[in-house]
């Protein structure tokens, strides 16, 4: 069995042992009540799940495995002279719970390097799609494409995967859809918006700097960009829409292709994945309002205000969750800093940022006035070259597949159950409300 795998049943198998006997001993342990407002408005702050790969804080931001995105960039390997952490550290850290050795993380690059191939029918089905079909339809389109190559899928339909194997197939799946992931969205940029003009992977080179490469970017600094990258967007907790429709869809025992695919048509939303394009968007139309390429502090308070006065929000801004600056927009931050200190556009963003949250904290109602994740991706991007915005939903695919396809290795390894909350009708509160009336009249 391979290191990685072993490793990974080994670390399942004593946590399995830990949930059934907190299970034991306290499975009636009510943790919180649940309010009306909560069942109405999209369940927030209802702890419903379990993901053992990440965690998010309020005020510290987004966990993995107890490691902060700071101390994630400090410590996971990187590549020889590079400065960003190598997302392959971060698969066999969710995996395991270890921080990975640079041997480590040298090993299962070489795993996926060697499960990259992709069938031919994937690409003449993708090619099948009219070239003005949305980059995220292409890019799940050649995910479905792929899913007859399912050890999970293949082995059920045969009658040859006892359940105690199901963690070993969703394993096997795992590591073979990120492997071949990056040549699929690859080939959709390629396709889309240079004239299908395909660039062949290199295997010397690591997982995510290989894709900057098929993408057709081999400047060394975009490159870093894209380990960088990877690694922050990989995993949120549960509860966000892509993860938590990978969970519930995998769930019901449907194979990690089936459920990868169901999770990105998710993140293609615009309340989710589109998020940072939206950004740039904003930023556009600031500039033509003012009739400037270079906005002021002044100039950019007042179009935020003008936003914020029509009833619109300022995309960037805000979290769910977090209350702090998000740590995913810092260390964007830091690298813009560090590689592209004068570009204009990059300034932009950092005067947006001066300036929006004490706008926002002036108006009292707003939880979280600080940037998130989306509020400076965008402007890495372009700086490089990549323009195409609507692309960019995409890399997010990519980077999420890390956590999610961990997770659900998790799920399968501790025999996760079909995931079915209780719904009511809103007769029924009524009915239910009326009853507690009644109570308190007594």
């Amino acid at each position: 069995m391979d290191l990685l795998k072993r490793r990974f049943k080994e670390q399942a198998d004593i946590l399995a042992l830990e949930i059934k006997e907190i299970i034991k001993e306290h499975g009636e342990t009510v943790i919180e009540q649940t309010k009306l407002a909560q069942i109405y408005q999209g369940m927030r702050g209802i702890t419903a799940l379990v993901t053992e790969t990440s965690l998010l804080d309020s005020q510290e931001g987004i966990e993995f495995r107890r490691k902060t995105i700071h101390e994630l960039r400090d410590k996971l390997p990187k590549v020889k002279g590079g400065s960003e952490p190598l997302p392959a550290g971060l698969v066999y850290l969710m995996l395991t719970g270890e921080m990975p050795t640079a041997d480590d993380v040298e090993h299962l690059s070489s795993v996926l390097q060697r499960r990259s191939h992709i069938p031919l029918y994937v690409f003449d089905t993708m090619r099948a799609l009219p070239k003005e079909t949305h980059p995220m339809t292409m890019f799940v389109v050649g995910v479905m494409a792929l899913q007859g190559e399912s050890h999970f899928a293949n082995r059920y339909a045969a009658g040859d995967l006892p359940k105690s194997e199901y963690w070993e197939a969703t394993f096997e799946d795992a590591l073979d859809l990120i492997a071949r992931i990056p040549h699929i969205a690859a080939y959709v940029y390629r396709r889309k918006y240079k004239h299908g003009r395909a660039i062949q992977p290199d295997g010397l080179l690591d997982w995510a700097g290989n894709f900057a490469h098929m993408l057709g970017y081999d400047d060394e600094e975009f490159k870093e960009l894209m380990r960088l990258y990877m690694v922050i967007n990989a995993d949120h907790e549960g509860g966000n829409v892509s993860a938590h429709t990978t969970h519930l869809v995998g769930s019901a025992l449907s194979d990690p292709y089936l459920s990868y695919a169901s999770g990105m048509n998710g993140l293609a939303g615009p309340l989710h994945g589109l998020a940072n394009q939206e950004v740039i968007k904003w930023i556009y139309d600031m500039q033509e309002h003012l009739n400037t390429k270079e906005p002021s502090s002044d100039q950019i308070a007042e179009y935020v205000k003008k936003t914020l006065a029509s009833g619109k929000v300022v995309p960037g801004y805000g979290h769910a969750v977090l209350r702090q600056t998000d740590p995913r927009f810092a260390v964007q931050m830091d690298f813009g800093k560090k590689h592209m200190p004068d570009d204009p556009f990059v300034n932009i963003i950092w005067r947006i940022y001066e300036t929006v949250p004490p706008i926002l904290q002036s108006l009292g109602k707003i939880k979280n006035p600080w940037p998130n994740v989306d509020a400076h991706s965008g402007a890495l991007l372009m700086h490089y070259g990549m323009v195409e915005h609507e692309y960019y939903t995409v890399l997010f695919a990519v980077s999420r597949a890390l956590g999610v396809l961990s997770s659900l290795c998790w799920d399968r390894a501790l025999n996760m159950p079909l995931e079915r909350p209780k719904s009511v009708t809103t007769a029924a509160v009524k009915r239910w409300l009326n009853k507690e009336v009644e109570k308190l009249g007594d």
